[in-house]
């Protein structure tokens, strides 16, 4: 795709046929400017559109004390019941609300032009929070302006490779090297991964770290045991049909998120596979549902509440404070164990 340069002052002086100061006076709103030549840059301006810098110093003048999180809109998907969002939402506007903030919910179709900055021209917003991002056409270009401007946002549990954007997301390479490394340390060398789409880098990285815990075992990665779901209950429960079959020689299964999790173990348990009986469990994201499966599921906990509360902190920092030095904060995981990554009673029994 082709990327659209970003104007400059410098454009916007040409085109208005002034000085860059006269521009920056314009926009700054200092000292007297003669009427007509205010409209000729702000008539450049909106042509190149063009956002100055300087449109934070603007907000420092009336902030509407605002914070917009954007969340992804799915047809038919409550999304604020999954634990993933609820508890970055809950880490998010706990620290908004002890520091005089509101939050500003913003929902927006996978498929819908991505503009942040226009969320900020029309002032409905001090700063971004963005959940959900994912390496999909016009979203690095939206995220590029956003980060050229200088605007406050930061973006939670994505990454993009070659690109400094400003982010806050958990070391899942780890997390899933040693849930797999603990499957590993009981015997078993095959083991099935369920992945979610890898165009979230918390899906590369989750599976780079099941590779790792292979390669640092000696065992030779087997692409077909490695699966994809959409982090869908649903998806892990659809999926149970195309694992079965591996189970005779797998004895293993290491899903990216307990909701798949939870519905494979169900797909397979409608099938006649019993979990700690024909085969060991392990899900991700330590949600709720996953004490209370039957058995509990084991799992990684990724500590999204704080996750949350700190990405909170690090907008208020930027619009208090702005800064040219790039945010990227990772927090630990921890491997949870619990019944389903433990044999139970033997299959012959």
């Amino acid at each position: 795709m082709e990327v659209i340069p970003i104007a400059n002052r410098k454009d916007v002086a040409k085109l208005a046929g002034v000085s860059e100061a006269t521009v920056s006076r314009v926009f700054n709103q200092v000292g007297p400017i003669r009427e007509e030549t205010k409209t000729k840059v702000l008539e450049a301006a909106a042509q190149l559109n063009y956002y100055p810098n300087a449109i934070a110093q603007s907000f420092a003048k009336g902030k509407s004390n605002n914070i917009g999180v954007i969340v992804p809109y799915l047809p038919k998907v409550r999304i604020m019941s999954t634990h993933y969002f609820s508890e970055l939402m809950s880490g998010i506007g706990a620290m908004l609300g002890e520091m005089g903030y509101g939050l500003l919910l913003l929902f927006q179709s996978p498929d819908e032009p991505k503009d942040y900055v226009q969320l900020f021209r029309s002032q409905k917003v001090d700063g971004l929070i963005i959940l959900g991002s994912k390496n999909a056409t016009g979203e690095v270009e939206a995220l590029t302006r956003l980060h050229e401007l200088q605007l406050p946002y930061c973006l939670i549990n994505q990454t993009y490779t070659g690109h400094l954007f400003h982010s806050i997301d958990a070391n899942h390479v780890q997390g899933s090297l040693e849930a797999v490394s603990t499957l590993i340390k009981q015997g078993i060398e095959q083991i099935i991964f369920l992945n979610g789409p890898l165009e979230y880098s918390n899906s590369s990285e989750r599976l780079e770290g099941y590779c790792l815990a292979l390669e640092q075992a000696g065992i030779v990665k087997n692409t077909d045991y490695i699966f994809q779901g959409n982090y869908s209950r649903k998806s892990g429960y659809k999926i149970a049909a195309d694992i079965a079959p591996y189970l005779s020689t797998c004895k293993a299964i290491f899903a990216a998120n307990d909701r798949m999790a939870i519905g494979l173990m169900q797909g397979l348990q409608d099938l006649g596979y019993r979990a700690t009986v024909d085969y060991l469990l392990i899900g991700y994201d330590n949600s709720e549902m996953s004490r209370m499966t039957t058995p509990s599921l084991s799992t990684v906990n990724v500590p999204l509440f704080d996750m949350g509360q700190l990405a909170a902190k690090k907008i208020l920092q930027l619009i208090s404070q702005p800064t040219d030095t790039f945010i990227n904060e990772r927090l630990p995981v921890t491997f949870i164990e619990r019944q389903s990554s433990r044999w139970g009673q033997s299959p012959s029994n």
